[in-house]
């Protein structure tokens, strides 16, 4: 009993689980083939259903929850939001599974919105339960699990899909297993004592200083000194938890809001983030329905899983690279933004007028690629001077930004209520807008590396 106990107190025990939930709750092997199962014979729904009045559901009702999930998620301490996300994933599978109607794959694309915004749940979770030393390979096993359940899921829909071993509806019964699983061992994570903002800890320094204060009294009344099993006092359990009031947390989050973005430079990566993202977000929602345009008359859609596969594999190098690259992104960081937002323009041009679909492929791997090495390099730059609250913080905020964006996109050019754009249009409005973010970049860039410049040519001239 001992050993088990040891064993759960262990910073590794939450971590494992954590990433056993994110594996399998990531492996979709459906995914990569959605047009084909719903426009095919198993639902019968028509591209311009599923186009303009099925997937816009996912932004409005993922921007509509972000906001109250993120205060439940703290207020909650994380554990409850991750079943309930589990729980959501599972319901949208089954009603993907078992519904064929418009209003029912509506439903699906509101329960997957809502799960979507959990993610907030699965990401934070772990910083309540370990400590601060352990955040940075906690966090790497994390979302690095996450990403590999994803290409696993890929990989695993295109063999069985190239092979035939599956159909469709199988598949889905498939993940729903999967999905169980997931569900199972998220009620084994233990359930935090504090939370970043709603049940805050207080600080180490306190707490040793009240240890050493009970110490001095029990010393001085000839009691026992409180010893900790390395001889220390145990100042972990004299820490007590402060919760805080609706009221007090959002005022909190106000002046923490105003703090962060009065800096310049974390404001201009944020709206290169918020901007980014949301016509990434949309590139990554409807490219499968431009992938079906290109070349209708050849099954080609049994090679997505592989391209999706071939992106996450890739995007995940080139992120990774990005550690080892020594560059002052201070200075050139928003000309980079520029620059790399501008191949990616040039990436969806090139997918949305060409007619050969190996091209259409290979413009999305390089899109997707040079979106994940953009991304975090702005996530590194933004948490560089950031406590993990403030950084918590900032990422919600981005990601609201990025989904109001998003909202207003997909309301004027996508949904049926409004311009309904059919796929080229629309890839044609996603490719111009990365061609704006493009040029807003290079231009600040150029003037801040301008300004650097002069600035260096005074001091040397001093």
């Amino acid at each position: 009993m001992e050993a088990v106990k040891k064993w759960r107190s262990d910073w590794k025990y939450p971590t494992i689980l954590l990433c056993i939930y994110g594996f399998f709750s990531t492996v979709r092997p459906l995914e990569p083939f959605l047009i084909p199962y719903l426009t095919g014979p198993d639902k019968n729904l028509t591209t311009e259903q599923v186009n303009n009045q099925i997937f816009p559901v996912w932004t409005y009702s993922y921007l509509s929850v972000l906001v109250p999930v993120f205060l439940l998620t703290d207020w909650l301490r994380y554990m409850p939001v991750v079943v309930f996300q589990c729980v959501m994933i599972f319901i949208t599978q089954a009603l993907l599974l078992w519904t064929a109607s418009v209003p029912a794959m509506q439903a699906t694309q509101f329960f997957c919105g809502v799960a979507t915004a959990s993610d907030v749940a699965y990401f934070s979770y772990i910083y309540s339960v370990i400590d601060l030393k352990r955040y940075r390979k906690a966090t790497s096993y994390s979302r690095s699990v996450q990403l590999l359940g994803y290409t696993v899921g890929s990989v695993l829909g295109q063999l069985l899909v190239s092979f035939d071993l599956m159909s469709y509806n199988n598949i889905l019964v498939f993940t729903l297993v999967l999905t169980a699983i997931a569900l199972l061992t998220s009620f084994f994570l233990p359930v935090p004592q504090k939370s970043m903002f709603f049940h805050q800890r207080r600080g180490r320094q306190t707490a040793a200083e009240q240890s050493n204060a009970i110490n001095a009294s029990l010393e001085d009344g000839g009691g026992e000194m409180v010893e900790s099993g390395e001889g220390e006092p145990d100042a972990e359990k004299l820490e007590s938890i402060i919760t805080q009031s609706c009221g007090q947390v959002l005022l909190q989050l106000w002046r923490d809001f105003r703090h962060c973005y009065s800096s310049r430079q974390l404001l201009y990566w944020s709206v290169w983030w918020a901007m980014a993202t949301c016509g990434y977000n949309q590139t990554v929602n409807y490219v499968q329905v431009l992938w079906e345009h290109v070349q209708p008359s050849q099954n080609f859609s049994i090679y997505n899983g592989g391209v999706e596969a071939v992106s996450n594999l890739l995007s995940a190098a080139t992120a990774y690279g990005i550690g080892f690259t020594e560059v002052r992104w201070e200075q050139w960081g928003e000309l980079a933004l520029g620059g790399f937002s501008g191949l990616s323009a040039a990436s969806l041009f090139l997918m949305t007028f060409t007619g050969n679909i190996w091209v259409c492929y290979s413009g999305y791997v390089v899109f997707k690629s040079l979106y994940m090495t953009l991304i975090t390099i702005a996530m590194y730059q933004i948490a560089a001077d950031l406590s993990m609250e403030r950084y918590a913080l900032v990422f919600g905020a981005n990601t609201f930004g990025a989904l109001a964006l998003q909202t207003i996109i997909t309301s004027v050019v996508v949904d049926s209520r409004g311009l309904g754009l059919t796929i080229i249009p629309q890839f044609t409005v996603y490719s111009s807008y990365f061609l704006v973010i493009s040029v807003v970049f290079l231009l600040r860039g150029l003037l801040v590396s301008t300004k650097k410049q002069k600035r260096d040519n005074s001091s040397r001239q001093r």
